[in-house]
């Protein structure tokens, strides 16, 4: 498949099953434009349709990560009539769940600042890597909007706790990467010049095991977090197994087992 076309993305890969996008607009710490979400929703597609990607690695040039929505588009957008900023809410809302709808894992490498969007845009990675440089933030509500946008109000409390959560959702706080870790935020703190290259040996490791497994863990992992019930999370678990078991990669996978070496998965 051709490398998909982007102006506010740079789209690379994939090698080895790992393809990296970086948010493209370096000068402002790669605020997200209208056309930058256009361009989120374009990568969901043609993420979605290269079976060759196995893993995503999201991260941001120049020194920041993402410093959220662009506010002079905001100040811009703010103008209009209440129903056309909805419409500009819904649809940058949709591109944080998208990302998040993936079925191959994605990776935050976060370089920089993830303020606002920018948060959600590393909160909707299964796994995120960041550079001591790294500062995160609840945006929005330091600048008279509420802090619950663009997803970060279900994201946050899922993978930090409720209580920290709303520490940083009321207060707008910026952390440091090792605030961010201690918290779970993030899974590890890398030197600068290492953190692609973790990203990569993270993506790595996923992209070994079968395309069809890792998907259905994804599934599930996501299903499972708000499963009501123990019994309810066992029943998603059953269904994917038996799905799994069935595949070519199975069989390959215990051959393999049985010759001694590694296995060589098709996504079959």
């Amino acid at each position: 498949m051709n490398e998909p076309a982007f102006n506010t993305l740079r789209f690379e890969g994939p090698r080895d099953g790992v393809a990296l996008v970086t948010l493209q607009r370096p000068e402002r710490l790669n605020p997200i434009s209208p056309e930058m979400f256009d361009e989120l929703h374009a990568l969901c597609d043609a993420v979605k349709r290269d079976r060759d990607i196995r893993v995503l690695v999201l991260t941001g040039a120049g020194r920041g990560f993402c410093s959220g929505a662009d506010l002079s588009t905001i100040a811009a957008i703010a103008d209009v009539s209440l129903p056309s900023f909805m419409e500009f809410q819904e649809h940058a809302a949709a591109a944080i769940v998208r990302l998040k709808s993936l079925s191959k894992p994605v990776i935050a490498a976060v370089n920089g600042p993830a303020a606002g969007g920018g948060l959600a845009l590393a909160l909707v990675a299964d796994i995120r890597v960041a550079a001591p440089e790294a500062r995160f933030n609840v945006a929005p509500v330091r600048i008279g909007l509420s802090g619950c946008d663009v997803g970060l109000s279900w994201l946050l409390p899922r993978i930090v706790g409720f209580g920290h959560a709303s520490e940083l959702m009321l207060t707008g706080r910026l952390i440091d990467a090792h605030a961010a870790a201690r918290i779970g935020l993030v899974n590890h703190v890398v030197p600068a010049e290492e953190l692609i290259p973790k990203a990569y040996a993270l993506a790595g490791e996923i992209a070994r095991n079968s395309p069809f497994g890792v998907r259905l863990t994804k599934q599930g992992l996501q299903l499972n977090v708000d499963a009501p019930s123990l019994q309810a999370a066992v029943a998603v678990e059953n269904r994917n197994q038996a799905l799994a078991a069935c595949t070519e990669d199975m069989s390959e996978a215990l051959s393999a087992f049985r010759e001694r070496r590694q296995p060589a998965f098709a996504g079959r």
